[in-house]
């Protein structure tokens, strides 16, 4: 019976949908929150190496 959402034993099947649930425990929601923590973490990594940088080239282009 192929293409009318029932399964071999009578009962209905829920239809697929491509939309994602963003309720708390969902996997959508995971993968949310570690593209969110990593797209952080390589901002502030970023950053600080930008002050380090700063850091070195003020100090290289101080009066001694």
């Amino acid at each position: 019976m192929s293409g009318t959402g029932r399964a071999d034993d009578g009962a209905p099947r829920p239809e697929r949908t491509e939309e994602r649930d963003y309720g708390g425990g969902s996997e959508a929601w995971k993968e949310r929150g570690v593209a969110l923590r990593v797209f952080i973490y390589i901002f502030a990594t970023h950053l600080f190496a930008g002050f380090v940088w700063i850091l070195f080239y003020v100090g290289e282009h101080a009066e001694k």
